[in-house]
């Protein structure tokens, strides 16, 4: 990493290989991971492994903190994420489920420090299907190794300074998989002299020595040699010392097993430490190699006829005996170290690879078919450890019926390029996009998803979205922080010699690696800060819909997966913005039309403030049927709120109706109760087949009364000077629309001045799976406590929590009225009061809001 000593990575790196270790080997695990977050905090970048290489995870090597992983999920959250088997995986994270359809299960934990969150840990075993998973033991035993791993981290950075942060170009630590090993070595130091020798603990393993008792006399090893090695053991030792510096000596030494009559064959690497010609060399150093395991099974598998080959975790090939060379008509030279499917192109099937990766993901063992050639097939096994895998190749007698289920149809008449396999890098970056796209709704929301998506996922730093309007490129989006990202492409018109017209008209992908390669075909224009770009066309429905263009400050090069995913994803981005745009124009209409339904301006009204507020549902685009009014009358004012249900053209036109419908029965002086089942007989003779709600609440400044009339709409709240806040328990009489006879009571009520009257419709006070009792409750206590500065503000207050959810499926309509605080005193109305004045139902204002805003706003 740039900027970071080299000892100080060192050490972070240690503190990472040491925990992703310990958390393996700790638990029933084959494999782990850590990532740490990217220095912009919009990702988080694999920084260690053990067990499955990095090669095995595919797009996860740089996940966007925004994805619905488990690593994400845990970073994001600060949760554990214990996924027990490949069922529970399928259900709460489909789309890891559906890149890796492999049986398996994983726990991902937060890794940090202090409320401060670095990262995450996870770890994955082999699971079968109704498997319980972790402990919850083993789970408290992975999450107390990322708290110390977070704790460790943070010192780090108080110390020297280390950031704690991954560059997406980092590359990871990998920690191979513990293994029963080949070969034994114990370490010894021989004084010449005195006789004496230090040994270790594998030494005397190998000598079958007892560590504890070992007296330390060379000569008590001679027991242990045969005694024909014994001149030589000595010889070794007297050429060291002589002057020779390296010494090698086969020995046989006894073997314990065999009743002590058998023996087996050790090599002995001694050296003689540098020293000045005049002083003694006295010490000989080195080393007790024991490969009797290696070397024997070598033999026995040498000695089978069946092919048996060893591929390490990324699937290259680390061993094939004589008969798997013959079998795979290959040489040793052209198969060891390399990917087995690479260098056999009739095992380029997309299966093959797929068939490995189950076995290391799953760790259990999977067979495949394969015609190397027309009249010759081959049947492979693979046996995974968490270490690699072991194959076993033999051939077949006979070809495979068509009805054989494992079989394979690489033919080795296709060439190794008319297999493309499907990588797991993109399969998953197609399915998360997608994914997050098709919750996308407005043309704001697709450009910050393909922001959160691309930008981590590639390494890039600035992403703008151009729109083609009246055939020129403006700009829809831009995030990074370079402000002069591409000005020049504003307004250029769509025949202009530009990469993001020229990508655009022709259809096709640009990839600009340099500043040269951006130079020699466009030299007029300017670079900037940026290094490399990518022009992605947005097609869709045929015609051309705009350009998405990704910068990166240093030079990047683009690999051909690189190429194939982004030009996938162009299509996704494509009609995903086709689709916001026809959802915006069709949502500014319907705004448009229930702004012009609802009043413009309250009325100033003596010794009275009003306030209202609407905010619009988020569960579509329909406008609905909520609507309020302020109604001078001779002897006072009437307060209105009402709720038609449902969300549609004919509940906004009804609401209408019912709006003029109250306005003109109050006109003529009728009582609120008079008002109401006029109103009810009113939208029974439309014959609507719609029902609705309302409130109406008449009051009489002079005498600090009021009467209120209720018609299935939840109750009004009141607040009194001194603070109490009540939920007015009033005479409901029926929903509108019901009976044509219903009557509708009155209620009167008493309001001091200064006092505060909260008329809402039922969409600020319903939850689902919660009583609306409780909802009004909550409002009625926010109302209580919340600061009364200005009747503005407190509106803005109470619709606070509504605001902050992203999903709404009801409508809301607040209207706040406010007695004059003494007699006589002349209160304003509601267009005096903030800066909502001129919009006094403004959805999109509350405290500090831009007084500019749109007066509706999907929020």
């Amino acid at each position: 990493m740039r900027g970071i000593a080299v000892g100080t990575t060192a050490e972070r790196e240690e503190l990472l290989a040491a925990a992703v270790v310990e958390a393996v080997e700790g638990t029933s695990a084959y494999a782990g991971s850590v990532f740490l977050r990217s220095r912009d905090r919009r990702s988080i970048v694999l920084a260690a492994t053990c067990g499955v290489p990095p090669s095995l995870l595919g797009g996860w090597r740089l996940i966007p903190v925004s994805s619905p992983i488990p690593v994400a999920t845990a970073y994001s959250s600060g949760r554990t994420v214990h996924l027990a088997d490949a069922e529970e995986t399928m259900r709460r994270y489909p789309q890891l489920a559906v890149a890796l359809p492999y049986a398996f299960g994983s726990c991902s934990v937060p890794v940090g420090a202090g409320g401060e969150t670095f990262g995450s840990l996870a770890i994955i075993w082999a699971a079968s299907p109704g498997g319980a998973g972790l402990s919850k033991a083993q789970r408290r035993h992975v999450r107390t190794i990322a708290n110390r791993l977070g704790a460790s981290l943070a010192a780090l950075r108080a110390r020297i300074g280390d950031p704690v942060e991954c560059a997406p170009e980092t590359t990871p630590v990998e920690n191979p998989a513990p293994s029963a090993p080949a070969v034994r070595v114990g370490l010894f130091d021989w004084d010449l002299i005195s006789g004496m020798i230090s040994v270790d603990d594998e030494f005397c393993t190998i000598f079958d020595l007892d560590p504890r008792t070992f007296d330390g006399q060379a000569k008590t090893l001679h027991a242990s040699l045969h005694p024909g090695d014994l001149a030589a053991f000595r010889f070794g030792a007297g050429e060291a010392a002589s002057g020779s510096r390296t010494t090698s000596r086969r020995l046989r030494i006894r073997d314990h097993r065999y009743g002590g009559d058998g023996y087996r064959t050790v090599e002995l690497w001694g050296r003689v430490p540098e020293a000045d010609d005049a002083e003694p060399r006295t010490h000989l150093v080195g080393a007790i190699v024991d490969a009797r395991a290696g070397s024997t099974a070598l033999a026995a598998v040498e000695r089978l006829r069946d092919g048996l080959f060893s591929l390490a975790p990324d699937g290259r090939v680390t061993y094939a005996n004589h008969s798997a060379l013959q079998l795979l008509d290959v040489s040793d030279d052209e198969l060891l170290g390399r990917i087995l499917w690479d260098v056999l192109p009739w095992l380029s099937d997309p299966d093959v690879e797929s068939r490995h990766r189950s076995a290391m993901i799953a760790q259990a063992p999977a067979s495949f078919l394969a015609c190397p050639s027309p009249d010759r097939w081959l049947a492979f096994s693979l046996h995974p450890e968490a270490d690699g895998v072991t194959g076993r190749v033999v051939p077949l007698g006979q070809p495979p019926s068509a009805s054989t289920p494992s079989a394979s149809s690489a033919s080795s008449t296709e060439s190794p390029t008319a297999a493309t396999p499907t990588r797991l890098g993109v399969m998953h970056h197609v399915l998360q996009l997608g994914s997050a796209l098709t919750e996308a709704v407005t043309t704001r929301e697709v450009c910050e998803v393909v922001s959160d998506q691309l930008l981590p996922a590639f390494g890039g730093q600035q992403l703008a979205i151009y729109v083609v309007r009246n055939k020129t490129m403006h700009l829809l989006f831009h995030t990074g922080h370079h402000e002069d990202f591409l000005d020049w492409l504003e307004g250029a018109p769509l025949h202009a010699r530009l990469p993001g017209t020229e990508a655009l008209t022709s259809g096709a992908p640009l990839f600009i690696e340099s500043r040269q390669d951006l130079s020699q075909n466009y030299p007029d224009i300017p670079t900037g800060e940026v290094r490399s770009w990518v022009y992605l066309p947005l097609i869709a429905s045929s015609h051309p819909v705009g350009i998405c263009v990704l910068g990166f400050d240093t030079t990047h090069q683009f690999t051909e997966r690189d190429r194939g995913v982004l030009t996938a994803l162009a299509g996704l981005i494509g009609q995903a913005l086709e689709r916001a745009q026809l959802y915006d124009s069709e949502f500014a209409i319907a705004r448009g039309l229930q702004q012009a339904l609802l009043p413009h301006r309250l009325p100033a009204i003596p010794g009275i403030r009003t306030v209202a507020r609407y905010l619009p549902g988020t569960s579509g685009m329909d406008i609905g049927g909520d609507w309020y009014d302020v109604i001078p009358t001779t002897n006072g004012v009437s307060l209105i709120i009402g709720d038609v249900q449902g969300h549609s053209i004919a509940a906004a036109a009804t609401m209408a109706q019912l709006r003029s419908a109250v306005r003109s029965f109050t006109a003529v002086g009728h009582a609120p109760g008079e008002v109401m089942a006029g109103v009810n007989r009113t939208l029974i003779d439309l014959d609507s087949g719609l029902l609705a709600s309302c409130c109406c609440i008449h009051l009489e400044p002079r005498t600090h009364h009021a009467q209120a009339v209720t018609a299935g709409h939840p109750p009004p709240l009141l607040r009194r000077p001194d603070g109490t806040t009540d939920v007015l328990d009033l005479d409901v009489g029926p929903l509108l629309g019901v009976e044509r006879a219903s009557a509708y009571p009155g209620t009167r009520i008493a309001l001091p001045p200064g006092s505060v009257l909260a008329l809402y419709t039922d969409g600020l006070v319903e939850e689902p799976g919660a009583d609306i009792d409780v909802g009004i409750d909550r409002l009625r206590a926010s109302l209580a406590h919340a600061r009364s500065d200005s009747l503005d503000e407190l509106a803005g207050r109470l619709l606070h929590n509504a605001r902050r959810s992203s999903y709404r499926a009801d409508d809301i309509a607040l209207l706040l009225t406010e007695t004059a605080y003494g007699s006589g005193q002349q209160g304003s109305g509601g267009t005096s009061e903030g800066p909502c004045a001129d919009r006094p139902h403004d959805s999109a204002r509350g405290p500090g809001d831009d007084p500019r805003s749109v007066t509706f706003r999907r929020e």
